[in-house]
């Protein structure tokens, strides 16, 4: 199968890297021009535009900041839409709103195109070494086509239901991910403020039950003072926006969510927007007016 891609940025470099590494030919575009200089030098074929990239494809895989910029991708001037043959799949690996993702998929069915919504967990790097967890939605017989290439870069990967059906798994995702980041970063002001070296709090109970991926993947990144991004702020604050809205829509509250959401309205204001999700950290640092890396005196 030939591969198309839009979106080369922090996670969709390294997974169009993993599908090069398997062999396939990987049709690429991005606004950011140097990106998709940059992978093409390494193997990729630049297109310029996601209709010349569909042109090129069987399977087109999109990895975009939010809705609008799929549905632009897609449908707009110059889209997929215009480009892509009869039999396509389009696989949609961004974070989205279920309405949007599903919306999409029909109007593509339209035109006799298939659809995934398939996005992703794990960030950068899992990315790079190719072990994502991927969450499906859409028909068995399309998910059975496109898996062998969703297994160069994933390593758990489930049909959850049919269309719209992943993306409203990864906003649950994001909630826990991101209420949990909270939850530890709260835990660690309490513990440095009262003169606990972290780097002992964090061995001491990462192997009982407040141990997870989570703290493993967070706390070093808060030790080291190392918040270049894996999982940006802006990125995370647009998501738990689409599980609250889509929450509400239904009648399921989301009290903590709603909370986590205005830290990072908070951390946005100050111009950390940039920041990795650990940089929740600094939202307690400023409540409680005390750095966790410096050294504590009680």
């Amino acid at each position: 199968m030939l591969i198309g891609f839009i979106g080369i940025g922090i996670m969709g470099k390294p997974m169009v890297r993993n599908l090069l590494k398997h062999g396939y030919t990987v049709t690429v575009f991005d606004i950011n021009e140097e990106a998709v200089r940059s992978i093409a030098s390494e193997g990729a074929v630049p297109a310029a535009s996601p209709k010349e990239t569909a042109k090129n494809s069987d399977v087109i895989f999109t990895m975009l900041p939010n809705s609008e910029h799929v549905r632009s991708v897609v449908l707009g001037k110059d889209g997929v839409v215009e480009g892509a043959k009869q039999g396509t799949i389009v696989v949609d690996m961004s974070s989205i709103s279920p309405v949007v993702s599903k919306e999409l998929a029909e109007t593509l069915a339209g035109r006799g195109i298939d659809m995934l919504d398939a996005p992703v967990s794990g960030g950068e790097p899992k990315a790079i070494d190719g072990t994502l967890a991927i969450m499906v939605g859409g028909k068995e017989e399309v998910f059975e086509k496109v898996k062998p290439l969703l297994q160069c870069m994933g390593k758990d990967i489930t049909l959850v239901g049919g269309n719209g059906a992943g993306a409203t798994v990864k906003l649950a995702n994001q909630i826990m991910v991101n209420v949990n980041i909270a939850a530890m970063s709260e835990a660690i002001m309490l513990a440095a403020k009262a003169g606990i070296d972290i780097e002992k709090l964090y061995q001491a109970v990462r192997g009982g039950l407040a141990g997870s991926a989570v703290l493993d993947a967070k706390a070093p990144l808060i030790l080291a003072r190392n918040f270049q991004p894996g999982g940006r702020i802006d990125i995370n604050l647009k998501d738990l926006t689409n599980a609250i809205e889509a929450a509400h829509a239904i009648g399921a509250p989301v009290p903590l969510a709603s909370q986590v959401l205005e830290m990072f309205y908070a951390l946005k204001a100050d111009g950390k927007e940039g920041l990795d999700q650990a940089a929740l950290v600094q939202y307690y640092e400023k409540l409680a007016n005390f750095q966790v890396a410096q050294p504590a005196s009680v």
